[in-house]
């Protein structure tokens, strides 16, 4: 009976250490439970020997894939794959876990493809009936077949039982793989196996989906809701949020109010400030009540030349380039002042100025000129002057002729209006003229009739007076005076330096 099955092709499985070989029977031998293929192929690739031996408790699974029928001859051609045609039908041996074998019938092809390494199958597929002798025959040779595969199992759960005992306790026993009820789970079916044609082929409709979400309606839906739990809006699309200052505060406060300060008399000229507030002129009869007020609670004149050559020579030095002009790299480069004092106060806090400049390495040359007597307070200032760098001309021949950086303006005062007249006041102005350089005036008067220096910054203490255009730009300088003193002279003043000594104003 075995000499039936030669020339029969063959699927052989041993498993996952020796592979899968297909090839025709070329020989069985039933006393030594073995059987021979010849030409065989071992996973898909042909083998280099002619023929192997296999051994029955090698074999895990027997797919006979084509019986040769009975006008074949012996001879042996190429290995084919026959899944259907009219040769002969392919039968598969499957072992169960118990043992026993189970003969089942594929559909076989024409013998005239290359035989591939057979994919695997679901072995649910149906059983079909083959001829009694057929079967007759397979099933005999099945049995045998089965009785020695019965007998290499026995012995391996015997010494798969005998591993179990002798394993470590805390060692994982090994999952079982193979076969379950005589069928193999086969996982890449189970998830790959879904039939393409239920796939949808029609693509997503976005704009359709879209057309259903009324965001107008749900946009209203939320700041209805927000109104009635008082959350803050988030704001339509349309509307920008307020942005604010790294100085301002968000938080809402009183009302500001911007005119702080209010004189006794009608106002003829208003200033404001960067903050916006009012900051009103007043005349110079008020203006000198007010400092003389001041000196009689204290603030003498000393104190008041000595903060206001402070904040002057603040304010020239910010002119003069400040920390770019004014190190210790540039000391080639020494900046140049020319200050113009006259007989009087105004002068005096002139050279306070200049002393404080001085001190500063800035190069000042002070014009004064000689008179047989002099103010105390210019013959003090002129005696801490003489104990800097500074340069002290009485003859406008020794000033310079090439242009300086800065002149600073103290000849005009109210009260000596007579020495306009002097020659030494009119080359003074003329100097000043031709020089080309900025001039700033410290506590400039007002002019009737515009004549002298026009400067581009002016200066003024305390309160600004009602200064004209040839004043330039005004600056206010806070010269110590306290608020009860405004009060006293009938000002309701309230400060509007903040954090400054000396603040720019600009005219309403």
């Amino acid at each position: 009976m075995a000499a039936d099955w030669l020339g029969s092709i063959v699927s052989i499985n041993c498993g996952d250490s020796l592979g899968v070989y297909q090839g025709r029977v070329s020989a069985v031998d039933q006393v030594s439970q073995t059987i021979s293929l010849t030409r065989p192929f071992h996973n898909g690739v042909k083998c280099l020997v002619p023929e192997v031996t296999f051994r029955a408790g090698d074999i895990t699974e027997l797919k006979i894939l084509e019986i040769p029928g009975p006008g074949d001859n012996q001879h042996f051609g190429d290995l084919h794959q026959t899944e259907v045609g009219p040769c002969g039908v392919g039968y598969q041996v499957g072992i169960n876990q118990n043992g026993t074998g189970k003969l089942v019938k594929k559909p076989t092809s024409s013998s005239s493809a290359p035989q591939n390494i057979p994919k695997r199958t679901d072995v649910k597929s149906q059983d079909v009936a083959v001829s009694p002798q057929q079967q007759q025959c397979s099933k005999s040779y099945v049995d045998r077949h089965m009785e020695s595969l019965s007998q290499s199992k026995s012995f391996r759960r015997r010494h798969n039982s005998w591993s179990s005992s002798s394993r470590h306790p805390n060692q994982a026993t090994p999952k079982k793989s193979g076969l379950k009820n005589g069928q193999m789970k086969n996982k890449d079916d189970e998830c790959f196996g879904d039939d393409i044609e239920e796939i949808p082929d029609t693509d997503f409709d976005f704009e359709g989906n879209l057309a259903l979400f009324d965001k107008a309606a749900v946009f209203e839906e939320i700041d209805t809701y927000e109104r009635r739990s008082g959350t803050r809006s988030r704001g339509l699309p349309n509307e920008r949020p307020a942005r604010y200052r790294h100085d301002e505060n968000i938080l809402e406060s009183e009302p500001i109010v911007y005119r702080r300060i209010t004189v006794p008399h009608n106002v003829s000229k208003e200033f404001y400030t960067d903050s916006g507030l009012v900051v009103p002129s007043v005349s110079y009869e008020l203006h000198k009540k007010l400092l003389s007020v001041a000196e009689k609670h204290g603030l003498t004149l000393e104190r008041r030349l000595e903060v206001t050559g402070v904040c002057a020579s603040q304010m020239a030095l910010t002119l003069l380039g400040g920390p770019n002009r004014l190190n210790p790299k540039n000391v080639h480069q020494r900046p140049t002042v020319a200050l113009l004092c006259g007989p009087h106060v105004k002068g005096a806090q002139g050279i306070s100025c200049g002393r404080h400049l001085a001190n500063h390495d800035v190069q000042v040359i002070l014009f004064l000129p000689n008179f047989v007597k002099m103010l105390e307070s210019i013959t003090n200032e002129l005696s801490l002057f003489s104990k800097t760098q500074g340069q002290q001309v009485s003859s406008l021949k020794d000033l310079p002729t090439s242009p300086v950086d800065l002149v600073i303006n103290c000849l005009d005062c109210p009260e000596n209006a007579f020495l306009r007249d002097q020659p030494w006041y009119k080359a003074a102005v003329a100097w000043a003229n031709q020089n080309r350089a900025p001039v700033l005036s410290i506590d400039p008067p007002v002019h009737e009739v515009e004549q002298g220096i026009d400067a581009k910054w002016s200066l003024a203490l305390g309160l600004p007076l009602p200064l004209g255009e040839h004043a330039g730009r005004v600056y206010l300088c806070d010269i110590g005076i306290p608020q009860q003193v405004f009060q006293e002279v009938g000002i309701n003043y309230h400060s509007p330096f903040g954090c400054k000594f000396v603040i720019p104003l600009h005219s309403a």
